[in-house]
Parts: C-alpha cells; structure tokens; sequence
C-alpha cells in the first residue's frame, strides 16, 4: 500500500513497511509460523532411510546448514576463482 503524504510541501510516498508496527507485525507472523510449522513437524509420521532423519526438524537444521556453507564457499571460494582485476575491461 502507497500513500502520498505532504512532508514541508512536497509529496512523500508512504510505503507499508515504513512503519515499524507493520513491521513488527510482520516479524510476528514469521515466527508464529515458523512455531507451528516445528510443532506439526513433531506429529507427522516420518519413514527415514538414515537414523538421524528422525531427529525433529532435522531438514531444517540440514537445510539451514547447507545455506550458510554456500554462502561462505561462494564468499571465501568462488570468489577468488570469478574475480577479475579492476582494470580488465579497460585493457
């Protein structure tokens, strides 16, 4: 939702999360869906070929785990690979 609002004579557009209720209302749905998605997680039936799958929210740690390794691979990894000097297209 945009709003236009006059701020010392000029127009100002308003965006929804501008203000820090809907913000924080937002946070708020995040985590009682992250809660509720761990809590049906604990009642589902599972059939694990490995016994750690077994473990409670374990595809979210697995899941959460492999991101953060991505990230640092790509960071400290690929980085130096892709990376060229600053002055390679002006040569």
């Amino acid at each position: 939702m945009v709003t236009d609002k006059k701020q010392d004579g000029q127009a100002r557009k308003e965006y929804l999360f501008d203000k820090p209720e809907n913000v924080k209302r937002l946070l708020w749905s995040l985590y009682g869906c992250l809660i509720g998605l761990i809590l049906i997680d604990l009642f589902i039936p599972k059939h694990p070929f490995f016994p750690w799958e077994e473990y409670p929210s374990f595809y979210a740690a697995y899941g959460f785990v492999s991101c953060v390794l991505l990230v640092l691979a790509a960071k400290y990894i690929l980085r130096k690979m892709v990376k060229r000097r600053e002055d390679y297209y002006d040569r």
